[in-house]
């Protein structure tokens, strides 16, 4: 039981680690992650006094990429 706390502290605090740098390289390029939130099928509508913005295509790409991340870690940890 003491390796399955041990590994999902080692898991968090690589995600920390890994979030940590995202943001400071997000920070030096002028505080925007690259290419997240400008995709192809992201919604944008301005007009004169009205901004509508939904980030469809993101939305479904950090689906996808949370989705396989859970998948890998309950493979990780299923007890066999």
């Amino acid at each position: 039981m003491l390796q399955s706390i041990g590994k999902i502290f080692i898991l968090f605090g690589a995600l920390i680690l890994a979030f940590g740098f995202i943001l400071l390289i997000a920070d030096k390029i002028g505080g925007k992650i690259p290419f997240i939130g400008k995709l192809p099928g992201d919604i944008l509508i301005q007009k004169r006094n009205f901004t509508f913005y939904f980030p469809l295509t993101t939305s479904i790409l950090l689906s996808i990429i949370l989705t396989l991340i859970l998948w890998v870690l309950s493979f990780i940890f299923r007890k066999h």
